[in-house]
Parts: structure tokens; C-alpha cells; sequence
């Protein structure tokens, strides 16, 4: 069977997963910068217009979008030029806020967060059915470590708009850690209360198994002998708990619809590995199909190696 093989071959890191419009504008974007700045920008503009306005009201794609756009242009003038240009553009002003907090992550804070959060509050008003504005405005508020009060109200924005909304509830999740603002039973409490009232193949469903991956993280970041025995960290019951919900139902065709499926299908591999279900492991792979997210392979190192690395240590049989 060539299974590992041809994936080993084909595996990348594809920021736009199996969005084919937003990988073609990514490669589109990069042809135009090469023109002069005046024409870039005109050129930018336009294509990034374009795709942003297509599926009006698929929160869920416009979110994935307008982040991997964000993270993408985090380095350029484009997106502060885009939203001088253009005041009263929603696209304009959400795509200027979330660069800026694209940007803050490598810094750990934000150049000026009354800008970034004034920009999302001016995008609302423009556009007050999109949770987007919001979700932005919650990771700044993140990375400004916010009190707790001021988050929610933020979060409550977020939820009255899309309930499920993916980068919302992963956004929640980091806050909430002893390592920011929060506590490890406020984690429990948290995925709790989601798990409770969210449809298994919701977009944010990967909240619980990512909870999970951040706790056996934290094992392994102590080092020493907590390190070496790390993987019994998914014995335990809530962890394989929550591996065992998603491992066989994720990994069916059509299952997870929501745009950034392929990253919570890495996180599942990751977790099948790390917990030594190979075999049930094949079948997350092969849903993969080669594209990688950085998180969370890169805490081995460099994740493609550590995702072709673990891709090879899956038996070939089912």
C-alpha cells in the first residue's frame, strides 16, 4: 500500500489548508508585490476585495480567511495603507486590526491596542450581523490581558452573532489558561459547558481535544522525568475521554465541514500519536491528505519533519 509514501511526498504547509480561492490569491498576491506600490496596492486591494465578499454570512469561512490573510500580510504596509484608503471599508478595517495582532503575537504585545480596538468597534457599526469585528477585538483583548469582565463582554458580542464560531472559542481557551488570565478548573469549566450544548461536528468541536494538547504540552515543557512519562497524561480519563469522542467520527468523509477542518484533523493525528493509537492514527492522515498546520507539530521542532517523522511511525495496515 503506498499510503505513507505518497503522503510523505506530498505533505506542506499550506497556511490556506483546502481553500483553492485563498491559496490562488495568496500566489496572486505575491506576483503583484513585485509590480511598483502604487499598482500593488490597487491590485492587492482588489483581489482581496474580491474573495472576501464572496459567501456573505459564512462567518466561519470569512473568519479563516480574513486570519490567514492577517498572518500572511503581518509584515506589510498593505493592510494600514487598505484601511487609510478606505475608513468606512469593514474588510479594510478588520483585515488593518487583526495584521496588527498577527504582528503583536512574535512581540507579545500590541504597538497601539486603542488603534487595533477602535478599528474593530468601527468595522461593527458598519457591519453589526459580522462576529468578526469582535473576534478580533477578543484577541486583542487577550493580548493585552484584559480583566475578565471586560473579556466576556467582548466574548458575549462574539456568541450573539455565531455561536460556534472556531477562533472565538480557541481564542477563550488560551485566555483561560493558569498561563494567562485564568485557571486550570476554569479550562474544565469552560470545555464542559461547551461540550454540553455544541453539535459534535461544530466548528469549534476541536476546542476540548486542543484543551487537551495544551495540558500535555505544559507535562512536557516541565522536562525531567514528567517529560519522559508525558504520555500518560492520555490514560488518564479526561484525556482519553476526549480523544476517544472525535478519533472515529472526525475522520469520516463529509464529518467536519466547517474551514479549517484539516487543522483539527492535525491536532487529532497529533493527539492518536502522542496517546500510541497508531493505528487508529492512519486514518486521521489520510484525511489530512499532506497539509500541515505548524501547530502543534512544531513542538517536536520543525513540524513538517515531526509530521512526516510521526506520518512514518503509523503502520501501513488497518
Amino acid at each position: 500500500m503506498a499510503f505513507l509514501s505518497s503522503r510523505r511526498r506530498r505533505s506542506r504547509l499550506a497556511p490556506e489548508l483546502d481553500d483553492e480561492d485563498l491559496g490562488r490569491l495568496m500566489k496572486n498576491l505575491l506576483a503583484t508585490a513585485r509590480t511598483s506600490a502604487i499598482a500593488m496596492t490597487d491590485m492587492c486591494v482588489a483581489q482581496m476585495s474580491r474573495l472576501l465578499e464572496q459567501a456573505p454570512g459564512d462567518w466561519d469561512r470569512r473568519a479563516h480567511r480574513m486570519g490567514v490573510l492577517a498572518e500572511f500580510l503581518a509584515g506589510s504596509r498593505l493592510p494600514r495603507s487598505w484601511a487609510t484608503r478606505e475608513p468606512r471599508n469593514a474588510n479594510a478595517l478588520v483585515l488593518y486590526a487583526w495584521s496588527e495582532v498577527a504582528r503583536a503575537r512574535s512581540q507579545g504585545r500590541l504597538d497601539d491596542a486603542a488603534d487595533v480596538i477602535d478599528s474593530c468597534l468601527r468595522a461593527a457599526e458598519l457591519t453589526p450581523q459580522d462576529p468578526t469585528p469582535w473576534v478580533v477585538a477578543l484577541t486583542a483583548a487577550r493580548l493585552e490581558r484584559w480583566e475578565q469582565q471586560r473579556v466576556f463582554g467582548v466574548w458575549n458580542e462574539i456568541l450573539a452573532r455565531d455561536r460556534w464560531n472556531r477562533e472565538a472559542y480557541l481564542t477563550m481557551l488560551r485566555y483561560l489558561t493558569p498561563e494567562e488570565a485564568g485557571s486550570r478548573m476554569q479550562v474544565l469549566e469552560f470545555v464542559d459547558a461547551l461540550r454540553a450544548r455544541m453539535p459534535a461536528n461544530a466548528p469549534c468541536a476541536g476546542t476540548e481535544l486542543t484543551a487537551q494538547v495544551f495540558q500535555y504540552h505544559s507535562v512536557l515543557d516541565r522536562g525531567g522525568f514528567e517529560a519522559l512519562v508525558a504520555r500518560n497524561h492520555w490514560s488518564h480519563a479526561t484525556a482519553a475521554q476526549a480523544l476517544e469522542r472525535v478519533a472515529h467520527t472526525w475522520v469520516q468523509p463529509g464529518f467536519l465541514r466547517h474551514a479549517r477542518a484539516r487543522a483539527d484533523l492535525n491536532v487529532l493525528a497529533y493527539a492518536l500519536l502522542a496517546a500510541d493509537r497508531r493505528h487508529e492514527a492512519r486514518a486521521a492522515f489520510e484525511a489530512i491528505g499532506g497539509i500541515v498546520t505548524p501547530w502543534p507539530w512544531e513542538a517536536g521542532g520543525d513540524p513538517l519533519a515531526a509530521f512526516d517523522e510521526a506520518q512514518r511511525r503509523v503502520p501501513r495496515d488497518g
